[in-house]
This record gives structure tokens, C-alpha cells and sequence, in this order.
């Protein structure tokens, strides 16, 4: 039947105004960890890129410049160690828009099932509504899912709480969706953001690694952002890649489209995914704001997730509603997402995110030790 504008929830950010307010009003002024975007400067290398291409009065290509393409699969080779080909990337308008539109790029529609985490970031729902589609969030056993199942959403690490899915978890997943057709996409926009062990060490696995799929990628597609690990989130760059069956008509649906990442972008894109100094630098900031803010939650009396080992937020829990809690901390405050954000079961969490300034940062962890939270 398609997209009805009625059947897509409200946008969970709006429902914090309240909230946000009472944060803006105390006296030192709003921490807010509601949102991870990016506070730090964006890299010089970027900067440096962009301005050298600014002067770009042509039509950028969808399908991106052979210098991305080449740079992507670089990219995916030395941070993720899997083997690409040029036709098997291709540049997106950051993440976001290409999980909101993959169900319907891969023509998913009324009777199919699109399965994603059951904590988890709200725009796997949005887009399967968009297509017309069931969302179906779920942490059951692949053997669980209905057979209406057409793409399966993994996230790893996870938002919001920051799970990482191991080599065999992954093999499992793609061992029950191939012989079916099944799709199973992959948002790994926070794999560089890895901080405990093994994971720290050996690196977040990628739904495209041969431990995962054998060298075979039939079926399987991979999202990636440089929002997270290069604050580029105002630049919009970001990659799909797998399937070269499935990315060909993706890209042909946005050359039609005209979904196009702009050209100077592309150039500033390329020159960041070749250069680790500025991830690492970034990588260092949030572990150092972790720490500080992982200490302050865990003594102002609040559960930390043990399982939360990567990715640029905290999911803390309280004896409380999450309403209630979001409420508390902010008359401190303090802003952060409550966990029915990333679904009802989810009550009684809230999302706290690294991407404050050390400052604000320190900030909230005075305002937690100043005295006890009560419920």
C-alpha cells in the first residue's frame, strides 16, 4: 500500500523540550548529552580538502569519484581487513538517509518484514514504515523471525548501548538469511569507537569480514559514517558497501534520484578516509570523557550496562522511570535521551552521550557528585 504520513511516530527529540528547558535554566548551564553529535573541530585534513575542491561548478557523480571509490576500499582493507572492489562502495548522504531508504531501494513493501535490534536506533523502524513495510524489533535467535522476513538490521556496536556482535553471532545471522534471500544490512558507524577487550585490541568485527561470510558478500550490505570518528557529521559522508548485485541498483535508483554527495565533499571524504593520526586523536577525547563520565554515573548511584563496551554513549539504568530520571538529572542540568527512545521495552534506562565538551563533561560529573539523586 505504501507510505501513509500517519503511520510515522513523532520525532523522539521533540518530546525532550520540556526537559531541555528546565536543563537551560540552572545556573551553570546546560550539559546536554541527549544528542551525539559532535562538538570537536572538524580535521584539518578535512578542511583543507574541501577548500582545495570548492571551485566544483559541474554535477558530482552518485556513483562517486574513482579517488573515493579507490579510497573507500583502502579504507575497508586496512581499518576493517576486508576486500572490497571499486564497484562495491558507494558514497551516501551520511548514514541516516540510507537507512531511512534502503527498505524501499530494495523494494521492500506491504507483507514484508524488516527485523532490527530490539534496543535500537529509531530510523530502522522509520524506514521500514516509510516503504510500507513491517518493522519487527527483535533480539530473538535468527530461527525466531518470521518468514515474511526480507532485511535483517544489525548494529554493531550498538546504539544505544553499545553491544558489540562477535564473529560468530555475525556467521549466525548470515548462515539463516542467505539460503532464504534475506538481506542483512549492517550500521557499524561506531566500530572505531571500540573500548574494552577483546575488541579495543583485535578491532570490532564487520559484517563483511571473511571470518563472517566466507569472502562472499551475496546479500549483505555495510553502512558507515565518518560523522562519528571525524566530525563530519555537518559535511554528510558516509558509504554503503557489499553486494555489488545489490549496490548496482541502489546506485542506478539514486542517479534517477539525483542523490548525489556533493563534489567537494567527495574530495574531503577521500582525503579523511586515508588518514588514521586525526581518528585516533578523536578516539582518545571521548575514551578520556568515558572514563570521567562513566566514574561520576556509576557513584551517583546508577547501573552501567557491563555489556556496553563500545560506541560513544553510556546506557545507564535506575530504579526509576525513564521519564523520571531524564526529569532529575535534568533540574541538574543535565540533559540526556530517555531509553523509550529506542523502544518501550526499554523503560527505566536513559542514553548519555561522550560528545560534550571535557568541560561540560566535567561539569556533569560535579553535578552528580553534589548530592544524592532521588526517585
Amino acid at each position: 500500500m505504501g507510505f501513509h504520513g500517519a503511520a510515522l511516530p513523532d520525532f523522539p527529540w521533540d518530546t525532550l523540550n520540556a526537559a531541555r528547558a528546565v536543563a537551560h535554566a540552572h545556573p551553570g548551564g546546560i550539559v546536554d548529552l541527549s544528542v551525539g553529535t559532535p562538538v570537536d573541530p572538524t580535521p584539518a585534513v578535512a578542511r583543507q580538502a574541501l577548500a582545495a575542491a570548492s571551485d566544483r561548478p559541474g554535477y558530482p557523480a552518485t556513483i562517486g569519484t574513482p579517488a573515493l571509490r579507490e579510497a573507500m576500499v583502502r579504507w575497508f582493507a586496512r581499518r576493517r581487513g576486508v576486500r572490497l572492489g571499486v564497484d562495491e562502495v558507494l558514497p551516501t548522504i551520511g548514514s541516516k538517509e540510507l537507512v531511512a531508504h534502503l527498505p524501499s531501494l530494495l523494494g521492500l513493501g506491504e507483507g514484508d518484514v524488516v527485523v532490527h535490534p530490539g534496543a535500537a536506533y529509531p530510523t530502522y523502524d522509520v524506514g521500514a514504515r516509510l516503504a510500507g513495510a513491517t518493522p519487527l524489533p527483535s533480539d530473538d535467535q535468527p530461527e525466531a523471525w518470521p518468514a515474511a522476513t526480507r532485511l535483517v538490521w544489525l548494529n554493531s556496536p550498538g546504539n544505544p548501548h553499545g553491544h558489540v556482535a562477535g564473529v560468530e553471532q555475525l556467521r549466525r545471522v548470515v548462515a539463516w538469511a542467505r539460503p532464504r534471500g534475506v538481506v542483512v544490512a549492517s550500521d557499524e558507524c561506531y566500530a572505531e569507537l571500540a573500548w574494552e577487550e577483546p575488541w579495543a585490541s583485535a578491532g570490532v568485527p564487520s559484517l563483511l569480514d571473511d571470518r563472517v561470510c566466507d569472502g562472499d558478500h551475496t546479500g549483505l550490505l555495510v553502512a558507515y559514517s565518518l560523522s562519528k570518528q571525524s566530525n563530519l557529521a555537518g559535511y554528510r559522508a558516509a558509504l554503503l558497501a557489499g553486494d555489488r548485485a545489490l549496490i548496482a541498483p541502489i546506485r542506478e535508483i539514486r542517479k534517477h534520484s539525483g542523490m548525489m554527495m556533493p563534489g567537494p565533499v567527495q574530495d574531503a571524504m577521500a582525503a579523511v578516509l586515508d588518514d588514521d593520526a586525526h581518528v585516533a586523536e578523536q578516539r582518545e577525547r571521548y575514551r578520556r570523557r568515558r572514563g570521567v563520565l562513566a566514574d561520576a554515573v556509576a557513584r551517583a548511584g546508577f547501573r552501567l550496562d557491563p555489556l556496553s563496551v563500545a560506541g560513544l554513549y553510556l546506557w545507564a539504568r535506575a530504579d526509576a522511570s525513564s521519564t523520571r530520571i531524564v526529569d532529575a538529572l535534568a533540574a541538574r542540568g543535565i540533559l540526556v535521551a530517555p531509553g523509550t527512545f529506542y523502544g518501550s521495552a526499554n523503560d527505566g534506562y536513559v542514553r548519555m552521550a561522550l560528545s560534550a565538551s571535557d568541560e561540560r563533561i566535567a561539569a556533569a560529573a560535579e553535578r552528580l557528585a553534589a548530592e544524592p539523586l532521588s526517585w
